[in-house]
């Protein structure tokens, strides 16, 4: 009787279609973890999301962001200096017009005095003429109410107006009956305006109604 051989591997064809088939899976998971990982990157690029940059690009990010700091800070420190340099011109500029503001009225005024000085001088003359005089110092104040109106300066002399205690003080009351009550009759002392603005009131007598 014949006795069979048993066979040394009866379980061979099994153990290779198993790890064909884990083989098979293994490669079915890889390339499911890279279609995974290739949409988390789409959908990052879609929500607009930027990679994490590596060590060289922050360090470049870091040099230009110190750069631009630099450059602001010098541009305010040139800012801060042109206007400090402006102040002192202002301030410069202030000074000198309230030290000259009178530059034009004083070169005007010296005319003036001139006239004066002449006038003077004539009238010490033993063979003074006083009607020469008297016309030499008509025409100085002539010369001198002419460069006080070019400076705005304006008289008041209001004998014949109505009273106005904006512009007139009155020093005195007389009683008239040629003319209506509260009217100036007579002025004291001339009055000035400055560019419209009061700068001394007429001294006046006005008038009241007579008894």
């Amino acid at each position: 009787m014949t006795q069979e051989r048993d066979d040394p591997r009866p379980d061979q064809p099994d153990t290779d279609e198993a790890q064909a088939a884990a083989g098979t899976q293994q490669a079915v998971d890889a390339g499911a973890a890279a279609d995974e990982a290739v949409g988390d990157e789409a959908s990052a690029t879609l929500a607009g999301e930027e990679p994490a940059p590596d060590a060289g690009q922050l360090t470049m990010l870091l040099e230009d962001a110190r750069a631009r700091a630099d450059q602001a800070h010098d541009q305010l420190l040139r800012a801060r200096a042109e206007m400090e340099n402006m102040a002192r011109r202002q301030a410069k500029e202030l000074e000198n017009a309230h030290k000259f503001a009178l530059d034009g009225f004083v070169k005007e005024l010296l005319q003036v005095r001139d006239s004066l000085e002449l006038g003077n001088a004539a009238a010490r003359e033993s063979d003074a003429d006083v009607a020469k005089l008297r016309e030499g110092t008509e025409l100085t104040l002539k010369l001198l109410g002419d460069v006080m109106a070019k400076f705005g300066v304006e008289r008041i002399d209001p004998e014949g107006e109505p009273f106005n205690p904006e512009f007139h003080q009155a020093m005195s009351m007389q009683p008239r009956s040629d003319v209506p009550a509260n009217t100036v009759v007579a002025v004291i002392q001339s009055g000035y305006l400055l560019n419209g603005r009061l700068m001394r009131p007429a001294l006046v007598m006005v008038s009241q109604q007579a008894s």
